[in-house]
């Protein structure tokens, strides 16, 4: 299949919401069990924080990748939390990896010197894919909250980008 990473566009907000909310249902990616609308996902668009999206030939778009905030004091204004999501007919055809390579590569370009994520140690299919894209594992929060009535663990990954990489 061949697909194409981009910026995310405001009229990417529909499928952005839709692919976001098979993950919120397969209850493996996300703490998040409310379905988002597309207008909740337009809030996302604050001109800081990448956003991008994979299409297919067509030109259906079939995975995102996004940064939000991190923490809101001054000292973590380079780092950026993320999440990569593919919908679930395009899952384990490489489309994550290429969301995730142009997220890194206009984070990098924005100025941010980290990205940083939390995984369910169950999503075995992130955790390689973050192990391919250079990520490290740093550690596991134990019951950092519960889905579904359950603790749920997360594996803490993170990796660095421009010059904070190449010191």
């Amino acid at each position: 299949m061949s697909v194409t990473a981009r910026a995310a566009r405001i009229s990417d907000a529909e499928a952005i919401a839709s692919i976001y909310n098979e993950g919120i249902a397969d209850r493996i990616a996300t703490f998040e069990t409310e379905p988002r609308t597309a207008e909740q996902i337009t809030g996302w668009f604050d001109g800081r924080y990448p956003i991008v999206v994979v299409e297919d030939g067509g030109g259906t778009v079939v995975a995102f990748a996004s940064c939000s905030n991190y923490r809101s004091r001054d000292c973590y204004a380079g780092i950026a939390e993320f999440s990569v999501y593919v919908g679930r007919r395009h899952r384990g055809a490489g489309v994550g990896h290429v969301a995730m390579t142009a997220l890194v590569e206009v984070a990098t370009a924005v100025g941010f010197c980290k990205l940083i994520s939390r995984v369910f140690p169950e999503n075995g299919a992130s955790l390689a894919l973050m192990a391919r894209m250079g990520f490290r594992e740093v550690g596991t929060y134990r019951r950092h909250g519960k889905l579904n009535g359950q603790w749920r663990d997360c594996v803490i990954v993170e990796r660095l980008l421009g010059e904070a990489a190449a010191v």
